[in-house]
């Protein structure tokens, strides 16, 4: 517990920590995710590119309960060359009204026009029920869009939360175009894994 505390005001209260996703200074972005532990619907706010501050609406899938965090997200290292960019971020959360309610996790990418990976670690507390999940991600794109073309990935992502046991791992289809953002995926162990973005 106290090693997880630790992490927690780190990552809430650290001014050299970076996380994603983080619109570009002064922008917003907009969010709803589902999947089989939860729905939740997520705004944040980017003061900077290196951060973002936020809150997030979330209904567990398991128990029903609902419940709201405040979050914070640091982008800890970017790396930008000609053909490529990688990026690292630390995310957390909590519920100001329930403090039992938190998650601090981390996750990355590296992607070029044609080929990505990612992949992400988190530590949730939900209602004094402790859990994990994890990630990787590879894709690669059909096709070179241009500036304002609408954009395909094509994926697979395996995926574990220590709630359910074992890796499932599924093909997954990404599509954006300007400021909007879809990503869906499905398998007969994971369900529904839904992503929506838009940025404004």
């Amino acid at each position: 517990m106290g090693i997880r505390f630790i992490w927690l005001v780190l990552c809430l209260v650290s001014p050299i920590l970076a996380a994603r996703p983080i619109s570009y200074s002064g922008g917003s972005t907009l969010m709803a995710f589902t999947e089989r532990a939860k729905h939740s619907v997520y705004y944040h706010y980017s003061p900077t590119y290196q951060y973002s501050l936020g809150v997030e609406g979330v209904r567990n899938r398991i128990s029903g309960d609902e419940h709201s965090y405040v979050r914070l997200t640091y982008l800890l290292n970017r790396k930008n060359t000609q053909h490529s960019q990688r990026n690292l971020y630390l995310q957390s959360g909590i519920d100001p009204v329930d403090l039992d309610h938190h998650f601090y996790g981390v996750h990355g990418d590296w992607e070029t026009r044609r080929l990505f990976s990612g992949f992400g670690y988190k530590y949730v507390n939900d209602q004094g029920s402790d859990y994990e999940e994890q990630f990787v991600q590879l894709g690669v794109a059909p096709y070179l869009g241009n500036y304002g073309d609408l954009h395909t990935w094509l994926m697979l992502k395996s995926k574990k939360n220590t709630l359910f046991g074992s890796w499932s791992t599924y093909p997954v289809i990404r599509l954006f175009k300007g400021n909007v953002f879809a990503e869906f995926g499905y398998s007969d162990r994971s369900q529904w894994d839904a992503h929506l973005m838009y940025r404004f």
